[in-house]
């Protein structure tokens, strides 16, 4: 069984301005929440879902993905095992999920999600 790409998010210094950005360069819909993250519409049921925020401050703008795995804890593990380091321990998404974060061993940082069961 694979881990399937199920997210993808856009953090950018100026939400306001990275939004206006997306949405005109390639038409998308992306409506603010209350928490300041904007869910990504596309306009088409292709290719996966994503997100926009901003960076708090003195976090660098980035571009990362969110692999579906069914145990946060034990993919930080392994992905630490192997050379990387987690960043974000297991968090709750409301009743979504749970997501964490970790880098590979060249920097890169890469997204875990678990839905809820």
């Amino acid at each position: 069984m694979g881990n399937a790409v199920v997210h993808f998010e856009i953090g950018g210094r100026d939400l306001t301005k990275t939004r206006d950005f997306y949405t005109e360069l390639f038409g998308w819909t992306i409506p603010i929440d209350e928490n300041g993250y904007g869910l990504v519409d596309t306009g088409t049921n292709e290719g996966i879902g994503g997100g926009l925020m901003q960076t708090p401050e003195g976090t660098l703008p980035y571009v990362t993905f969110y692999v579906a795995v069914d145990d946060l804890e034990k993919y930080l593990e392994r992905a630490e095992t192997l050379g990387g380091k987690r960043l974000v321990g297991p968090m709750p998404i409301g009743t979504m999920g749970a997501f964490a974060m970790f880098t590979d061993p060249d920097g890169i940082m890469i997204g875990l999600f678990k839905e809820s069961e």
